[in-house]
């Protein structure tokens, strides 16, 4: 009878260790099987989901087919079951194994948004309107309300007091702390440029340097220029001659500019229009790059006063009036045989 027991025992426990050898097997296998997923995927995992909530989440946006394997694989493998809250970006090829310690480790998903220079205020609160995952903070706020939220002075602007650069966030990231960190990359960098400026420059402020960078930026994308351009500013700044130059004009125009500019608009006083007022406008145009403030800070030495597109992406630079108009001439000439082809 004993022998009989013994015998039964060693089956129940050989069935055991057989069953286990399978689950154990089974799971092993289950976690180095590849996701489901074809493309890049972000998943969100919510605060509070348990073991049960995430297999249905990712059986529901097809990270994974139903199986019986997953609830075993975080029960021998607890560790795996410790996942963090948050978006995360799934890759094809990940393993079940590798994705779930992903969700453990907490590394979020990183997101990026590129602040371009030469373009405005406007324009950047449209790409952080379209940027996904991200929390909205300033929508509807006028740039009164998005000063005062940056901690800028009552009645200063915030065109061209944010350094343009590709900045990373992750899911939930205010829009508003992506400009604070862009606000605060141009307060250091004007601060060191400013330290550093040529001397004898007809700047008063940094602000002044920060306008000029900004004119620079709207006027020419040829980095071998730049510092030619702010030359011809620089020059016309020391002898009190009107800067004269069309993006201040159509900054001036605001939301009347419709593309061109007319005799009658270079004619219209606006605090920016420096065909009309002397020295520099106000405040900056533009959000300026790193080159143009370097631009402003170290211009060329040079005599030239008058520059004019070339027509092949830069410009000529000339020392008076008859040789800028020779150029503006051939310019002409030059955008006349281009529309004729």
């Amino acid at each position: 009878m004993k022998n009989k027991r013994l015998k039964l025992l060693v089956v129940l426990a050989a069935a055991l260790i057989a069953a286990a050898v399978f689950v154990y097997q089974s799971t092993e296998h289950f976690a180095d099987q590849k996701l489901t997923i074809r493309q890049e995927t972000i998943f969100t995992l919510p605060a509070g989901t348990g073991r049960t909530g995430l297999e249905t989440l990712l059986n529901e946006q097809q990270v994974l087919a139903p199986s019986p394997w997953f609830a075993w694989l975080l029960r021998i493998e607890p560790s795996l079951a410790n996942v963090k809250a948050g978006t995360f970006r799934f890759t094809p090829g990940m393993t079940v194994r590798q994705m779930l310690a992903l969700l453990v480790s907490g590394k979020e998903a990183q997101f990026g948004i590129r602040f371009i220079e030469g373009l405005r205020l406007t324009d950047w609160l449209q790409v952080l309107q379209a940027a996904p995952y991200l929390k909205h903070e300033l929508a509807g706020k006028d740039e009164a309300a998005i000063a005062a939220a940056l901690g800028i002075n009552a009645g200063e602007k915030v065109e061209g007091q944010l350094y343009p650069d590709t900045y990373l966030y992750t899911a939930g990231m205010s829009d508003l702390s992506l400009l604070k960190r862009a606000y605060a990359r141009m307060q250091k960098s004007i601060a060191e440029i400013w330290a550093q400026r040529a001397p004898n420059l007809p700047y008063k402020t940094p602000n002044d340097l920060l306008t000029m960078a900004s004119i620079i930026e709207k006027e020419t994308a040829v980095s071998e220029e730049r510092d030619e351009v702010a030359s011809v500013f620089i020059n016309r700044l020391r002898i009190g001659m009107r800067l004269q130059t069309d993006p201040t004009v159509i900054y001036g125009m605001g939301e009347a500019y419709n593309g061109n500019i007319t005799r009658k608009d270079l004619e219209t006083p606006t605090p920016y229009n420096t065909y009309v007022i002397s020295g520099l406008p106000p405040s900056p145009i533009a959000m300026p790059s790193l080159a143009s403030l370097q631009a402003a800070a170290h211009p060329a030495k040079t005599p030239y006063l008058y520059f004019v597109a070339n027509g092949t992406g830069g410009h000529t630079f000339s020392t008076n009036l008859e040789n800028h108009n020779k150029a503006v001439q051939h310019y002409r000439e030059i955008l006349k045989t281009s529309a004729g082809r």
